[in-house]
């Protein structure tokens, strides 16, 4: 069993290997910022992927330089959960010096680029630095996709693997299948929200909130629906703040230009009130998935998290990152700037899910062959492994 070290962490832990918000008994500490609960989902579903019996956080930014060599000794490797890392905003603090006095291997586990609408994407020479002292510390990183393992490549860095994200496979199964039942059966479902997005990387944001809004309601006036938000200010003191704190919330709402002239209307305010959903704790995510019929929408791990439990799920992409995504496992996506109108029924087809069914084996394999190469514990089963007729397992 392995002793790793967490750089960048997103939640605490407990139960060994599950992750909610720090101190998320007292969610007034934090519900005036935003956080995205769905970098959690991926640090989460890490550490069930992963095999250890100690854990740590490795410090980057003011750094305890004499706890190194100690953190040396103790430590088999550090980990660096999947994120969006890869752009031109991206604060690394002394990641790189840290890593280098360190000298331990390194597990990037699902890392990706984010590339702006307009312009070439300049990295710092921070964030380059960095990327190349994992690469020199790793046998190969992983990465979420094509585009991202592009990047590395122009830098240089050709030692990657394709791993998607570790939470598709947080269940531990390798047979893990979506098949459709017929589209009338469907009664509850979960939209995934995002309604701030950055103009960088979305480009029309009166199109990306119109289409948003209007998706909700249309979805939500035909099924049994919950709004699953994943950190915004207002969203999540509209479900946990005090009554003030969600009229606040409504009055902001109303008074932000973009929300009150393309997403926030009377409609929109009614579902919010009466459907929305909100936690700091992974598990309640879980939970909630797996009482829905089918969940899609704009969040990225929240409809991960949906088919990673065997729930159907529909992305909407806008920006490099969603897209990516959906390309490395072949998930069924509409893109939200396409010309085309999104019908629910030309995607409840088998045949786009059997498409993402082949995907997701094939990632998974390469997730097991990246981590084994690096010589990383882990539950991840050799799917090549048939039963016999006695039941027993042999390797083919």
């Amino acid at each position: 069993m392995a002793r790793l070290l967490v750089m960048i962490p997103s939640g605490e832990i407990y139960d060994h290997d599950s992750v909610r918000w720090y101190q998320y008994q007292n969610i007034q500490r934090s519900i005036d910022r935003y956080h995205n609960i769905g970098d959690a989902f991926v640090f989460d579903s890490s550490l069930k992927v992963l095999s250890f019996d100690k854990i740590g956080v490795l410090e980057i930014d003011n750094p305890d330089w004499s706890s190194l060599d100690r953190l040396r000794d103790e430590y088999d490797y550090v980990l660096l959960r999947g994120s969006n890392y890869i752009h031109g905003e991206m604060e690394w603090h002394d990641a790189a010096a840290v890593l280098k006095k360190l000298g331990l291997p390194v597990l990037a586990f699902g890392i990706g680029a984010q590339a702006p609408v307009k312009g070439r994407m300049e990295l710092s020479e921070a964030t380059k630095e960095v990327l190349r002292v994992i690469a020199d510390l790793s046998t190969s990183i992983g990465v979420r996709g094509a585009f991202s393992a592009e990047v590395l490549g122009d830098l240089g860095i050709d030692n990657v693997r394709i791993v998607g994200c570790p939470t598709a496979f947080r269940r531990l199964d390798p047979n893990l299948s979506i098949k459709l039942g017929p589209l009338a059966d469907i009664q509850k479902i979960g939209i995934t929200l995002r309604r701030e997005v950055s103009p960088a990387y979305a480009q029309d944001i009166e199109r990306y909130l119109t289409f948003h809004r209007d998706l909700v309601k249309s979805l939500a006036g035909r099924f049994d629906s919950v709004l699953m938000a994943q950190g915004e200010v207002e969203e999540k003191k509209l479900v946990f703040g005090t009554d003030a704190q969600k009229e606040e919330a409504i009055a902001s709402l109303r008074a932000d230009g973009w929300a009150s002239r393309w997403y926030f209307d009377e409609a929109m305010e009614r579902l919010y009130r009466e459907r929305l959903f909100y936690s700091d704790v992974v598990a309640d995510y879980e939970a909630l998935v797996r009482q829905q019929d089918l969940v899609l929408g704009y969040r990225l791990h929240g409809n991960l998290m949906a088919l990673a439990n065997g729930v159907p799920s529909i992305y909407f992409t806008y920006d490099s990152r969603t897209a990516e995504f959906a390309e490395t496992y072949r998930i069924p996506s509409y893109d939200v700037f396409g010309n085309s109108a999104f019908v629910l029924e030309d995607y409840w087809e088998q045949w786009r899910f059997d498409a993402f069914n082949a995907a997701w084996g094939n990632v998974y394999d390469e997730t097991r062959k990246f981590l084994i190469e690096n010589r990383i514990d882990n539950k991840l089963v050799d799917r090549s492994a048939k039963k016999t007729d006695a039941g027993m397992l042999r390797v083919a």
